[in-house]
């Protein structure tokens, strides 16, 4: 009877586990393969830091931390909803990858779905002297 109980409790804890996201860094390259497959790019900076370096073409600007590391985090996922469909992959993309790392990780902890995480950020993107935009109405 103890047994039964004890196996229930695993197999359920690994039922959550496999019901969450999850989170595979990439570096540019693989980036620019899962764009190429149409997985979006959301890049989280603020506005002044896109326009200081520019954006990946056809990114999603979608600013998830303040200037004070503040967040809202169902305001963020709302908006994100209104741009994509949240079920498919997508990418996201920071400056040097942590926070995008830990936006990728405050999903998994939600969502059943598969976040990529551009593990070095815009600025590797920047130093292999990828294509980058002015942000277009931010």
């Amino acid at each position: 009877m103890i047994i039964r109980f004890y196996i229930k409790i695993i197999v359920g804890l690994l039922l959550v586990k496999f019901a969450f996201a999850e989170v595979i860094d990439v570096n540019d390259q693989e980036m620019i393969k899962l764009s190429n497959a149409n997985i979006p790019i959301v890049d989280i900076r603020r506005n002044s830091e896109w326009v200081q370096t520019g954006v990946i073409p056809n990114s999603i600007l979608l600013t998830f931390f303040d200037e004070q590391g503040n967040y809202n985090f169902d305001e963020w996922y709302v908006k994100l909803q209104l741009e994509i469909n949240v079920t498919d992959p997508i990418i996201l993309l920071c400056r040097s990858g942590k926070r995008s790392k830990v936006v990728a990780n405050m999903i998994d902890e939600k969502f059943n779905t598969i976040i990529y995480n551009a593990q070095s950020g815009i600025n590797s993107w920047i130093n292999k002297k990828f294509i980058t935009v002015e942000p277009k109405g931010n």
